[in-house]
């Protein structure tokens, strides 16, 4: 889910307040929810910024559902796909810098996103009709499927998830190569999936 963007700082005043305010209102009306379901809460992005009771809240959110496992609830907050990828440069730089030699690969780098240790992603649902992916974690769909509906989000819910599903499950996937691969989600998802 995509909560606040490192763009959304340019809004007006109010709107960050307002949507700093919705931080507060999820921890204290769904964070006990989602602890008692299973649900791990991983929030993305930086916390550079971001008012300090508000990273006492995302803190908190994250201590409290660590342990859980049938669930995994990625809330990009102050987040950027490409600022992600600027960090992920700059901690291997850093890295390299403090070894004195530099080998990179596609895993070493996906391994310093904030992502790290989570699988790709299958499917982005873009809601009211807007058709971009605004910066949304930008390595890790790289074999996302697109879905764009016309529905606003706070209008969203049942029966356009499962309209959502429902083209899913009628998709391709390749991954890059001629033939479809059998299943709904990345060969290499399955595992953390199944």
């Amino acid at each position: 889910i995509f909560g606040f963007s490192t763009e959304n700082w340019s809004r007006p005043a109010d709107e960050v307040s307002d949507l700093m305010g919705l931080v507060r209102t999820f921890v204290g009306g769904d964070l006990k929810r989602l602890d008692q379901a299973g649900v791990r809460v991983r929030v993305l992005g930086r916390r550079s910024g971001v008012p300090a009771d508000i990273v006492d809240v995302i803190d908190r959110a994250e201590r409290q559902t660590a342990h859980n496992d049938k669930f995994l609830l990625q809330v990009a907050f102050n987040y950027g796909g490409r600022a992600d990828l600027v960090d992920a440069a700059q901690a291997l730089i850093d890295k390299a810098a403090s070894e004195g030699r530099f080998d990179l690969t596609e895993e070493m780098f996906g391994n310093s996103l904030s992502t790290a240790g989570s699988p790709p992603v299958d499917m982005i649902i873009r809601t009211s009709g807007e058709q971009r992916l605004s910066n949304f974690l930008l390595w890790d769909c790289a074999y996302a499927e697109l879905v764009f509906q016309p529905v606003l989000w706070p209008d969203y819910g049942a029966e356009p998830l499962k309209a959502a599903l429902e083209e899913f499950s009628r998709r391709e996937r390749r991954f890059g190569g001629r033939e479809v691969v059998e299943g709904s989600v990345s060969p290499s998802t399955e595992s953390a999936v199944g």
